[in-house]
């Protein structure tokens, strides 16, 4: 039941048996003994074979070998420890138990799984990899969803592929890549994740993308909002959206003629309640760029307290309280 406090599975003095591709195990649990960050993964191997998950995978992986010399496909594609590194391929080669609950004799080299990775042939690989992992959230688009849209800027320290410099606001200048994900909207769902690089975080690298997901989607599996930040408040997202039908909801920078739409509403009795303090007003807008005419909401709430402004000149800061002569009523 999500985060919700977990009950004992059982006693520390109690063995739990579980069924792996290497056979029955029995796992017991020692409160004195050292911490193992591997304790957990005879768990996770009982739910991949009693799913049929890894088998289907393995099954299914477009990797190849003709040679009666080849390395074994299973154990290229076994590798779970959660290394980040192909050299730390090393690090586990050589346990004996792992490797041999998932079914495989011998984990290969790095060298060989950096030559199988490089055989796979990337559009296929990509195919296989998403059909797979769609399982995980394809059952629950028949209900209605929410997906957001969102960037996220990694910073890099080695070199990498596709290692430039680009939008950064927290290191200017380090070279980085840029995440475009598409998330399932309150579940932790990642549906979608492109890694592009560093200089490419605005949201046309990655929409055609998203909108051939979209369309490969059930009419009925499609989300019912389509959320995004300010960087998808563009005449080429929008126009996409309406040619699909696809509600959405974007932020807008505050422009001067959005600015004069907040000035219009402002003085109308029409406000209704949106929740937490705030208050909203729909009209419509048409900007510079756009094709049309939009719906627009203007939320409102009012500040609370004083009022401090802040700002700097070449010696020093300055702070301010505003104060006035006559009862004012603050906004956000």
């Amino acid at each position: 039941m999500g985060e919700a406090k977990r009950r004992a599975l059982a006693r520390p003095d109690q063995s739990v048996t579980l069924d792996t591709f290497g056979g029955r195990v029995h796992v017991e649990w020692d409160p004195a003994a050292a911490v193992t960050p591997l304790g957990q993964l005879p768990f996770f191997i009982e739910f991949l074979k009693v799913s049929g998950l890894f088998e289907a995978w393995v099954a299914d992986c477009p990797l190849t070998y003709h040679s009666n010399n080849a390395s074994d496909k299973r154990a290229v594609l076994s590798i779970l420890a959660g290394h980040r590194r192909y050299a730390h391929i090393t690090g586990i080669r050589h346990d004996g138990i792992q490797p041999e609950l998932l079914g495989v004799t011998q984990l290969v080299s790095e060298d060989a799984a950096r030559r199988a990775l490089k055989r796979l042939e990337e559009t296929a690989g990509v195919a296989w990899l998403d059909r797979h992992l769609a399982k995980t959230t394809r059952p629950l688009l028949s209900t209605p969803w929410i997906l957001d849209l969102d960037t996220t800027v990694k910073c890099l320290y080695g070199k990498q592929e596709g290692a430039v410099v680009g939008y950064n606001p927290h290191k200017p200048g380090r070279p980085s890549h840029c995440y475009h994900s598409a998330l399932m909207a309150n579940t932790r769902l990642a549906l979608t994740v492109e890694v592009m690089a560093g200089n490419e975080t605005a949201p046309r690298h990655r929409m055609p993308g998203i909108w051939a997901w979209l369309d490969s989607l059930p009419p009925a599996e499609r989300p019912a909002l389509l959320r995004g930040d300010v960087a998808y408040g563009s005449e080429s997202v929008m126009r996409e959206a309406e040619a699909r039908e696809q509600p959405y909801l974007s932020k807008l920078r505050l422009t001067k003629r959005v600015k004069g739409l907040v000035q219009k509403v402002f003085r109308s009795d029409d406000w209704a309640d949106a929740g937490q303090g705030w208050e909203g007003l729909d009209d419509t807008l048409t900007l510079s760029g756009w094709s049309r005419a939009r719906r627009v909401v203007v939320l409102g709430r009012k500040l609370t307290g004083e009022l401090l402004l802040t700002g700097k000149d070449a010696l020093q800061d300055q702070f301010a309280f505003l104060d006035f002569d006559v009862p004012t009523a603050r906004y956000e």
